[in-house]
């Protein structure tokens, strides 16, 4: 692992905010699907309470599920890439989409190549649908506009009984994320040292309790989500925020294997006319380059301070920051492809 001195400034982080009003708006939630079959209840019940509610076969290779969530009360839609071969038991790996939630058109599967990537690989990928803005974690306050959210729950506790039972799963289980979820399953690791066997964190701020990582995030669900970011984890100044930070609760890290990217902001291979998702439009590209650059350096300030700490308590990790990139699906898509070796190894494939 790279122990890597910090020489960037606050401005990275102050630049965030001002770029604030150039962000999408918010997306509006769709889950649509074809013909659905809709198992008894007591058929799938786990020790949790959450329950297999129905399942809608898009392909060969792909379903959406719905599983009922005991802690938010309500059905959760997820995406699940089926390995060829099903024959024997095999890991999961939980794939999350960014500050959409898969709620709108940035996720992997409109994004990137991830179903024909997982096409020859022995791995279930389950990726939830919502989550837009709530930082897949487990809020205090039932928010007026996001509602009840109690992610880390349903993910480290409810979800994964329903996947083991209905996919034929080994138990094994590793997570990857982008942007906002970056940060989520760092803290994951934290919350239940070991539960996954790895993390792949790409362009996410490792920090939630300082100056900077508190911007970042009233930056995705203030700005954009539209609600009180007090709602999440308390007080600013608050122990919510300490307990969520991967950087002071670096420790917990330690026997998790890690891959955590970063771009620097600066321009890179992507960002060309014919670059991933530009289709040659110069206000796309512009886009990525300055609002897609601002926000990948903001999160190179905060791996660079994870990478410190890291390197300080002597627990190994991979990090790769890029000379060059932005916030952006390209670099995403390549971040899944490298960081599956370490993934795949850690898990026994």
């Amino acid at each position: 692992m790279r122990n890597v001195k910090i020489g960037r400034a606050r401005v990275l982080a102050a630049a965030i905010i001002v770029t604030a009003a150039s962000v999408l708006a918010a997306p509006a939630t769709a889950f649509a699907g074809g013909a659905t079959t809709s198992p008894a209840k007591d058929a799938t019940m786990t020790a949790t309470g959450a329950y297999l509610v129905s399942t809608t076969k898009n392909s060969d290779r792909k379903v959406t599920i719905s599983v009922y969530s005991p802690s938010m009360d309500r059905k959760i839609p997820l995406e699940v890439i089926l390995p060829a071969d099903t024959s024997q038991p095999r890991p999961t790996l939980y794939l999350l989409n960014g500050a959409g939630g898969g709620e709108d058109s940035a996720t992997w599967q409109r994004k990137t190549d991830v179903m024909n990537f997982f096409r020859d690989k022995n791995v279930n990928v389950v990726t939830p649908l919502e989550g837009a803005f709530s930082y897949y974690t487990d809020w205090v306050k039932d928010d007026p506009t996001l509602g009840r959210q109690k992610w880390q729950t349903f993910m480290l506790e409810e979800l994964p009984p329903v996947i083991d039972a209905e996919f034929d799963t080994n138990k094994v289980q590793s997570i990857a994320a982008i942007s906002m979820t970056g940060t989520s399953v760092l803290n994951y690791a934290i919350a239940k040292p070991g539960f996954y066997k790895s993390v792949g964190s790409f362009s996410g701020c490792a920090e939630t309790s300082t100056w900077v990582g508190q911007n970042a995030i009233q930056l995705v669900t203030g700005v954009r989500g539209g609600v009180d970011i007090t709602n999440m984890w308390g007080p600013l100044d608050g122990r919510g925020w300490i307990d969520n930070d991967p950087v002071v609760n670096a420790e917990r890290l330690r026997g998790t294997e890690l891959y955590i990217t970063t771009g620097s902001g600066l321009p890179g291979p992507h960002e060309t006319l014919n670059g991933p998702g530009i289709n040659g439009q110069m206000g796309a590209l512009a886009n990525q380059v300055i609002v897609g650059g601002v926000l990948e350096a903001g999160t190179n300030y905060c791996t660079f301070n994870l990478a410190n700490r890291l390197a300080q308590l002597k627990i190994p990790a991979t990090f790769d920051f890029k000379p060059g990139g932005t916030h952006s699906w390209g670099y995403w898509q390549d971040d899944l492809h490298n960081s599956w070796p370490m993934i795949a190894r850690s898990m026994g494939i």
